[in-house]
């Protein structure tokens, strides 16, 4: 019996790039296609028989199905489900006129919408495209950067990962959105995401030689261990606290700098609250003491006192609550 073959390709991958069965079937066998695309020009340039029918494609293919007894359909990025509907109820009607066969010459690699999320900005930032984003610059769009961590913060807080799926998509468009910006950087200073991504890979290889290179893995502690090796011989930084991110939440920032003076292995002495020449800085050097304890007690103080704060958010809402006129 005849055979029509529905051939599905990936578009997020180079023009040409098949499995080995769709290029045996392509080569043997003549190819329609709905429209001429890159995809077209590499199978006629690697000598399949390619042609764009001029009118409907159903009877089209049914014809070329009865007489070369295969004939390959050369599906559009969407899949054709409108054709591949129309072509299986005629065959259902007109049973023995040819078989359908739907395959696939490519598939979507992992990581594959991202690719679809650059060009959409790209899109976004390019002349004719969003007034607004066209606008902004990596400083006006700083407070955004740190709201949608935020948010996708409160979402692992809060257990909930279909949240946390679309908060982390949001940060995705921040990181996306200020590697575009970049490429309009004057010469010299520019960079794109392909750099911010290169530049990561880079990274995880380097440092994390029990992957990727012959080192042995040993203990979390051993590798935690390495990494720090591995990142202080890369930043060759004068201080263990170079590096921490100044403008954090303060109660974070103060956990975060203990941390490095531990594992740095310096018992430096926390300032006395009476010592301090006014309020502010007696309140200062207390919370910096009760963070310390905090980590002594193997408490994250940020956490901790977000915790009380919203608990006690709670009991100002249902305070509220019953103080409204019934």
């Amino acid at each position: 019996m005849p055979r029509i073959v529905l051939l599905v390709t990936s578009p997020r991958l180079p023009a040409g790039l098949l499995t080995a069965t769709a290029w045996d079937v392509v080569r043997a066998a003549p190819v329609l296609a709905g429209a001429e695309s890159e995809l077209v020009t590499a199978l006629r340039v690697a000598g399949a028989e390619v042609r764009v029918p001029d009118g409907p494609a159903v009877p089209a293919l049914l014809d070329a199905a009865a007489a070369h007894k295969t004939v390959v359909w050369l599906a559009g990025p969407a899949g054709d489900e409108s054709l591949a509907r129309e072509l299986g109820l005629r065959l259902a009607r007109e049973p023995g006129q040819a078989e359908l066969e739907l395959m696939y010459g490519s598939w979507d690699p992992p990581g594959a919408r991202l690719l679809d999320a650059v060009a959409v900005l790209d899109r976004l930032l390019s002349p004719g495209g969003d007034p607004w984003k066209r606008a902004q610059t990596h400083r006006s769009l700083a407070g955004f950067l740190l709201e949608e961590c935020y948010e996708a913060y409160d979402a692992i807080a809060a257990g909930d990962t279909d949240a946390l799926r679309e908060e982390l998509g949001d940060v995705l468009l921040q990181v996306v959105l200020h590697a575009r910006l970049a490429e309009e950087l004057p010469e010299g200073e520019r960079w794109t995401v392909d750099d911010v991504a290169g530049g990561l890979v880079d990274k995880m290889v380097r440092r994390n030689p029990h992957v990727f290179a012959d080192a042995q893995a040993g203990s979390l502690e051993e590798i935690t261990a390495s990494w720090e090796r591995i990142k202080q011989a890369e930043k060759s930084r004068d201080s263990v606290l170079d590096g921490i991110a100044v403008s954090q939440p303060a109660l974070a920032l103060a956990a975060k700098i203990l941390e490095r003076a531990t594992r740095a292995g310096l018992g430096v002495p926390l300032p006395s609250p009476q010592a301090q020449p006014d309020a502010e800085a007696v309140l200062g050097t207390a919370l910096l003491t009760a963070v310390s304890e905090a980590r002594d007690a193997g408490l994250d103080p940020e956490t901790a006192l977000r915790r009380a704060t919203l608990a006690h958010a709670e009991a100002i809402r249902e305070a509220e609550s019953t103080s409204r006129p019934s």
